[in-house]
């Protein structure tokens, strides 16, 4: 069996989660899609009864698709097209195109996914993740997501100026880090309309943790959220000390939930742990990092995925339960 990674030749945790497959064992291939159509060629053929999906690089090579027993949908990257399609309406048609035959490919193969690509979409949609953990019973911060400027003005009103706002889905070319909404924002209110903007109550914490599931394995960390020099977001912090968590077995178990509801075999979820005891839920990202806590805990995450990938299958930890 094959272990097929779709991301860029340049991601770290693909090269992370390569070396400990080699190291168990388990054949190993990288798949980058900005490479396709231009460097590589896609054949899907069906003849006589059976099927052939193969892969040929340029230059020499292919992959048998057909040998690939589980795939880790990582981070894949946009089709690079030719330059030599230089009218806008050839490029979005060329685009669709192949977008489609490899969802279609995708779809075809015989292989155990991290993430199923059909799951792994709609999972990133952070309404429906709090609309989720909501049913599920995991605390959530008050949110208002809207493009509405008097329903906006409200809501910071009513939490008395303590709020956050962030956005649905970040995007190479549209990253946001989340920022606190100041006095003088008032002023831009009106330009909500243009775009919808997700509002949430400022959660004030003693941790913020974040929890990395793999199946049904939990590996939690934590770092003292009062002592960033940023506490809005914890990725501008990076002098703050992570250690492994404990997390209640109730807020494990509802996370499991949750990740059965999204049909996802991994996520990185973001909680805040507040001083009364209660375990926030913000966030989850299919394709969340996950070296700088292993880095930092020791806890073997990129191994376990591994180990996850390898076994083509999910695992049930004991005592875990669905």
């Amino acid at each position: 069996m094959t272990v097929l990674i779709i991301s860029s030749i340049e991601d770290v945790h693909a090269r992370a989660v390569t070396e400990a497959l080699l190291a168990g064992g388990a054949a190993v291939e990288l798949l980058d899609l900005s490479e396709f159509p231009v460097r590589l060629a896609l054949s899907i053929a069906f003849e006589d009864g059976a099927h052939r999906f193969i892969l040929r690089r340029e230059g020499g090579g292919q992959l048998d698709l057909s040998t690939i027993g589980a795939v880790w949908w990582r981070r894949p990257q946009p089709f690079g097209l030719s330059a030599a399609l230089t009218d806008p309406a050839h490029r979005r048609f060329a685009t669709s195109e192949a977008a489609t035959a490899f969802a279609g490919l995708c779809q075809s193969l015989n292989a155990f996914w991290v993430n199923d690509p059909v799951r792994d979409g709609p999972a990133h949609h952070k309404p429906w993740q709090l609309a989720l953990a909501q049913e599920i019973g995991l605390p959530i911060p008050p949110t208002l997501m809207t493009n509405d400027p008097e329903e906006a003005r409200d809501f910071w009103r009513r939490h008395d100026g303590n709020v956050i706002y962030k956005v649905f889905r970040a995007s190479p070319d549209g990253w946001r880090e989340t920022r606190r909404l100041r006095p003088e924002d008032a002023a831009l209110a009106d330009t909500i309309r243009l775009s919808p903007v997700i509002f949430q109550g400022f959660v004030e914490a003693e941790a913020d943790i974040r929890v990395t599931v793999i199946g049904d394995e939990i590996y939690a960390a934590s770092a003292d959220a009062r002592k960033g020099e940023y506490p809005v977001d914890f990725r501008f912090n990076p002098n703050l000390t992570w250690e492994r968590h404990a997390l209640p077995s109730s807020v494990e178990n509802a996370l499991r939930r949750l990740m059965r509801r999204m049909g996802l075999e991994y996520g990185a979820v973001d909680l805040r742990l507040t001083a009364g005891g209660d375990y926030v839920f913000l966030e989850i990202n299919p394709a969340g990092q996950f070296l700088w806590v292993e880095m930092a805990t020791g806890q073997k995450i990129a191994a376990a995925l591994a180990a996850h990938l390898a076994a083509g299958r999910r695992i049930t930890a004991a005592g875990g339960g669905p």
